[in-house]
């Protein structure tokens, strides 16, 4: 169905703006007189071109500012203020422009009689799948504003595991870009003045030398062959990632990898077991908040596993029948599952399962932060001595040459 924007006067003569849903202009014009609203214009709101879906990655909401939402919303909504209004006001202490526009949308919409569920899930780029499904959940038991609440603290903790992981790998990030950077500049602008000297004494060059010779002179000739390369690979990845093989293939590689692997599972395990505890504690049905996790979780992998679920559920199955098979699932998740689901707290053992991984994943970035610094120290080190061996050694070969033939002459 389409959105028309209208504007109107009711029945006292003030100025009403707002959005309706409906089929046809003829319905929409049905729908506002129902309301006794005298109807002045109205306007079916465009579609979303496929140009300004390309791009919606500038109109990305920050998800501080949907957590922030939530929260002041189920405050509002706590105390008797309606809806609609708690939404204008929300419009008014959002700075984010682009989230502004958008709640302002949803209002127009929900004060044309659309449900905020259904209006909350015209922006998927937005609130998650997960999101719209527990506000409808809340909208079902008219117990929104608990739901609300329940909801900004599971989003909360997910922005806070996300903020941690980010700003735990922020510093290696910095000094190896930077590593990297003023490595490059100094094989442009610094070494060819200084290995000049070396190359016009006609003496036979070490083979480390030699090699920052040619690296100098490759990067000095073609950097930008590198430049292109590199863009082209991450644009072809991105392409290549975004096919069903690709994404599969990614997402496989990703929770297998040696170090990193072990942190990728954590998240998408503290993802799965936060996320389904959520929607079992606000009464959806097992297999429909299955269904639900498997679009939240992240992971083709974790997904496929997800969906499998269901089925040995629909089967007459235990729950965790599809995990125990898996060689991407910990042990203890299954085992904890049935414990769960054996006893009747299924939503309590997931709950204590995510605070689990959750504080072994923030063990885990401690320790690998921790790592790298020494290993970058390392490095820099290795690479500051290979660079000063290569300059210093012909050098001093050169002093020696120098000063052996000035000996001779006096000698003779």
């Amino acid at each position: 169905m389409a959105i028309f924007d209208y504007k109107a006067k009711d029945l006292e003569g003030a100025s009403v703006v707002g959005a309706v849903e409906a089929p046809s202009e003829n319905v929409a014009l049905d729908v506002l007189k129902e309301k006794d609203l005298v109807v002045i214009s109205v306007k079916e709101r465009k579609r979303i071109t496929l140009f300004q879906s390309s791009f919606g990655f500038l109109r990305r909401v920050p998800r501080k500012d949907v957590v922030l939402f939530a929260r002041q919303l189920a405050v509002m909504i706590s105390a008797t203020v309606p809806i609609v209004q708690a939404l204008r006001i929300l419009v008014k202490q959002t700075d984010n422009i682009n989230f502004k526009i958008i709640i302002s949308e949803i209002a127009d919409e929900v004060d044309g009689g659309a449900k905020l569920s259904a209006t909350l899930a015209r922006y998927p780029t937005v609130f998650s799948n997960f999101f719209v499904h527990m506000i409808r959940s809340g909208e079902t038991t008219g117990k929104l504003d608990e739901t609300l609440n329940y909801l900004a603290d599971q989003q909360e903790k997910d922005y806070d595991l996300i903020s941690k992981i980010r700003g735990a790998m922020i510093y290696p990030a910095f000094v190896l870009g930077g590593m990297i950077i003023v490595g490059v500049a100094m094989m442009i602008f610094v070494i060819p003045n200084l290995t000049q000297v070396i190359e016009e004494s006609g003496g036979e060059l070490p083979a480390s030398t030699k090699l920052l010779i040619g690296t100098s002179s490759f990067l000095q000739q073609w950097w930008w062959t590198l430049v292109v390369v590199a863009v082209g690979t991450a644009v072809l990845s991105r392409v290549y990632t975004r096919t069903e093989g690709g994404k599969r293939q990614f997402d496989s590689l990703k929770v297998r990898l040696p170090v990193f692997g072990q942190i990728f599972q954590k998240i998408h395990l503290v993802r799965f077991s936060r996320s389904l505890a959520t929607l079992i504690t606000s009464g959806i049905p097992v297999t429909r908040a299955l269904e639900i996790v498997a679009d939240v979780v992240g992971n083709i992998t974790y997904h496929d596993l997800t969906l499998a679920t269901i089925k040995e559920i629909e089967a007459g199955n235990s729950i965790a029948t599809a995990f125990v098979k898996s060689k991407d699932i910990p042990p203890m998740l299954p085992q904890m599952m049935v414990v769960g689901e054996q006893t009747g707290k299924l939503d309590l053992v997931l709950e204590k399962l995510a605070n689990f991984y959750t504080k072994e994943l923030e063990n885990m970035i401690t320790n690998l932060t921790s790592l790298i610094e020494p290993v970058i120290l390392v490095l820099m080190g290795v690479a500051v001595a290979i660079m000063v061996m290569a300059i210093l050694l012909p050098m001093y070969n050169l002093s020696q040459s120098i000063a052996f033939f000035g000996l001779f002459r006096l000698l003779a």
